[in-house]
């Protein structure tokens, strides 16, 4: 009997399952199959973290002190004084000679024929040249020097009664070449002295001029002098 009642049973349920299904319109969603289980990790046991032992810091070194410089303090100076400045050393005293036959050359009828070369064309024999003397020399003193460093001939003697030397020759050429008022006379910057070449005493900066004269210095402006320093 109970066969019965199943055998009824389920195809009226299926019929009213399926009339459901009908009126519903949807087909019964097939039942999703299960998640599969996630695996956990096997757990790893955990160590107890160990600590690196802190190195131990070797002790500083221990520095020996340096012995303190002690610095020394000069002992203040005197100021020095000033030096002065030291003076100029005083140059040598210099003088000008010169030597001239300007008015023999002016009157050449009065010379010797042989001797008229012995004149120069411009009539110096020397012309104005500084030369340095030396405290106390005298005219003739620098005369004598002057010709000798210029190979210039010079002739003189001693005249005693004068205390001087008297110029007889220069350069050949000799007092009364030109007639008997003719020779040798000095000036010292523009003066004809009265008195022998030996006794005047040269001062710095004095010009010594030579001349020869025609006529006893009126043709060279000593007239009233003396004559080479022959009274």
């Amino acid at each position: 009997m109970k066969r019965t009642i199943l055998k009824i049973f389920i195809p009226l349920a299926v019929a009213a399952l399926l009339a459901a299904a009908f009126f519903m319109g949807e087909e019964p969603a097939p039942a999703a199959p299960p998640a599969p289980a996630l695996q956990e990790a096997p757990v790893q046991p955990s160590q107890p973290d160990v600590m690196p032992e802190a190195e131990t810091p070797a002790p500083p070194a221990e520095e020996t002190p340096e012995p303190a410089i002690q610095e020394e303090i000069p002992a203040p100076q005197p100021e020095a004084e000033p030096t002065p400045d030291p003076e100029p050393e005083s140059a040598d005293p210099t003088c000008t000679i010169s030597i001239s036959c300007a008015a023999l050359l002016a009157r050449p009828e009065l010379m010797d024929s042989e001797k008229l070369s012995l004149i120069p064309g411009d009539s110096w024999i020397l012309p104005p040249t500084e030369v340095v003397f030396y405290e106390g020399e005298s005219a003739f003193n620098i005369l004598q020097r002057t010709c000798r460093q210029n190979a210039i001939h010079m002739e003189y003697e001693e005249t005693p009664i004068y205390d001087s030397a008297y110029i007889e020759g220069i350069a050949n050429l000799y007092e009364f070449d030109a007639g008997n008022l003719s020779g040798w006379m000095y000036s010292v910057n523009g003066w004809f002295p009265n008195y022998g070449c030996s006794r005047y005493q040269l001062q710095n900066g004095d010009t010594i001029q030579w001349v020869y004269t025609c006529d006893l210095g009126a043709d060279v402006g000593g007239e009233d002098s003396a004559f080479n320093g022959r009274n």
